[in-house]
Parts: C-alpha cells; sequence; structure tokens
C-alpha cells in the first residue's frame, strides 16, 4: 500500500501497455523485490512485468530457465510476466554514444508504450550499486545486449570481466539514456526501494 501512495505522491500516470521493470532474483537469491511487496503498484497500473535473459548463464541464462525462476519466485502469480528477449533483440539508438553507437535491447520493449522502474538498490560488484539506471540499461538489454554493455561495445556474446570499470559504467548509462529516448522520459516512472 506504501507503494502505491508513493506513486500516487509523484503526480503522474503511466499510460497505455505499461511495462513493470524489476529483476526476479536469482534461484537461492532472496535479494529481490518479493511479489507481495510490488503486487499492489503493478496492479495498479495493470502492468506486464518484464525481464531479460541473462549473458551469463544462471537460473535467467535462458528463457526456460528464467520462467522456472520466475515461477520459483512467484512471479507469475501476481501478474503476467513477459521476457523481453525471448524472440531476440531490438537495435536502438545511443546518441553520442563513447563506446556504444546502439543498444540492443529486448525485441518485446516496442510492445510497451510505459514503464514503471521498480529497483532494489544494493551493493553491486561490477555496477558499484544496483539502482534504477542499472535496471533500464543492463536489466532491459537483451542477453546479446548485456554482453554489449559489459564489453563496451567490443563483443555481442559471452561476459567480459576484463572491461575497464569506468567504460562498463559509461556503457550503462549510454544505454540507459538510449531507452530513456525511445520511450520518452515522461513515459518512465523510478520507484527505488532499500531492503535487506
Amino acid at each position: 500500500q506504501a507503494m502505491v501512495k508513493i506513486y500516487n505522491a509523484m503526480g503522474v500516470q503511466l499510460n497505455g501497455n505499461v511495462a513493470v521493470k524489476l529483476s526476479t532474483g536469482e534461484a537461492g537469491n532472496n535479494h529481490y523485490l518479493k511479489p507481495e511487496l510490488i503486487k499492489d503498484p503493478v496492479d495498479k497500473v495493470h502492468g506486464t512485468i518484464v525481464e531479460s535473459n541473462t549473458a551469463y548463464g544462471g537460473s535467467r541464462g535462458t528463457t526456460e530457465k528464467h520462467r522456472q525462476t520466475i515461477a520459483l519466485h512467484g512471479f507469475d502469480k501476481i501478474a503476467n510476466v513477459d521476457i523481453l528477449d525471448e524472440d531476440g533483440s531490438l537495435a536502438i539508438p545511443v546518441t553520442n554514444g563513447k563506446h556504444l553507437k546502439e543498444n540492443l535491447v529486448g525485441a518485446h520493449l516496442e510492445n510497451y508504450d510505459s514503464i514503471l522502474v521498480l529497483s532494489h538498490f544494493k551493493g553491486h560488484a561490477m555496477g558499484g550499486f544496483g539502482g534504477a539506471l542499472k535496471n533500464i540499461s543492463i536489466g532491459i538489454a537483451s542477453s546479446e545486449g548485456k554482453s554489449l554493455i559489459h564489453s563496451a561495445g567490443k563483443q555481442h556474446t559471452g561476459f567480459s570481466p576484463e572491461t575497464p570499470q569506468n567504460d562498463f559504467l559509461e556503457s550503462m548509462a549510454e544505454a540507459s539514456q538510449s531507452v530513456i529516448a525511445y520511450k520518452g522520459p515522461e513515459n518512465m516512472v523510478y520507484i527505488n526501494v532499500m531492503n535487506n
């Protein structure tokens, strides 16, 4: 209920087909926004929970495994869930990028008019912290797009831990800029939650 109050207090209205972007969490990990916490705001915007597959394998590395993890964590019990890159990537432009010329997002992103970004703010080994910008860059990127961001534009597959930290962070910022420009800043609302 407090999450709905936060949304209402912003005085904004998300219209059309609303994507609710959050991290559904790796299997066995408890550090994600629980379905019972986010059910009311998802219902408020009549949203579809959206996610993309990872580039590093794990329990979200394929659409099939990802759907199993989503069911394990109970997200499919509160809303429809769409794996954005289930049908591949959509290239959207990056304006004046230092590392990226385009951002490869899940192809289903084009089906949504607006996005409610629910981020679990926490420490993150590579990103420094996970928050809204990571959620709309790495989180919305297709598996291929994640590789592109992690490698600062150098590779389309695999995970690239040798990329200089600042190049990776700048690539995340560039990818975020492309998503905001693609959907329009007026069609995006951000709520950050700190727990655990």
